[in-house]
């Protein structure tokens, strides 16, 4: 599972890097950066829900 998360954070990461240095793709950084940090959001609500 946390492999699927790490890829998909690296994946939204890349996609963001890439909306912002070509400047008429910037809805793709938009969009990547919400999917990055609702990955994330996802994934630090799951691994503290297992620890406990």
């Amino acid at each position: 599972m946390v492999g699927i998360i790490l890829a998909l954070l690296v994946i939204w990461l890349v996609l963001s890097v890439l909306g912002f240095v070509v400047k008429g793709l910037l809805w793709l950084a938009i969009i990547g950066i919400v999917l990055f940090v609702a990955t994330a959001a996802i994934g630090w609500i799951r691994r503290n829900a297992l620890n406990k």
